[in-house]
């Protein structure tokens, strides 16, 4: 394996753990199965919000009562419903609120933070120190001091 694929792998693991931070720390975290997730796209769909199906690696659901099997139950109660993209890192040099620490964000992310407004959040997480922030995209435009447009090109 070279130092490529090494980096990739560290990458997932760490990907990985953050979702199980987030899912084990009682905030309403959820990693929904592949049929809720398709259940949750169908229902802001019908609602004329655009979820990409990949651009969201988490839900957070308000309350302890929920069905993300039923789309009827997510249709009634999306306002319960938060659809979150994960942000982690596992690197030991990171200060406290992630300051002055580079994240990247997709086209495909920012459009359905676009699109959903209150309905989506970045969660930013730490899986060394555990520290977890969620922001909104305006949180996002209030809290970054550079932002810095990339293009990548997938052939």
């Amino acid at each position: 394996m070279d130092d490529i694929e090494k980096g990739l792998e560290s990458r997932q693991r760490t990907a990985k753990r953050a979702v199980m931070i987030l899912s084990k720390s009682g905030s309403g975290f959820i990693v929904p199965t592949s049929k809720q997730r398709l259940n949750v796209l169908i229902a802001f769909a019908k609602n004329n919000k655009v979820v990409y199906g990949k651009a969201f690696d988490i839900l957070k659901i308000e309350g302890a009562n929920y069905n993300l099997d039923d789309l009827e139950w997510i249709e009634n109660n999306l306002k319960k419903i938060t659809v979150c993209e994960v942000k982690s890192t596992n690197k030991l040099t990171v200060k406290a609120g992630f300051e002055k620490y580079f994240f990247g964000l997709t086209t495909a992310e920012l459009l359905v933070a676009q699109s959903l407004k209150e309905y989506f959040k970045f969660v930013f997480v730490n899986t060394n120190s555990g520290e977890i922030l969620e922001l909104s995209l305006d949180g996002i435009y209030k809290k970054a001091k550079g932002i810095y447009p990339t293009w990548s090109i997938q052939f």
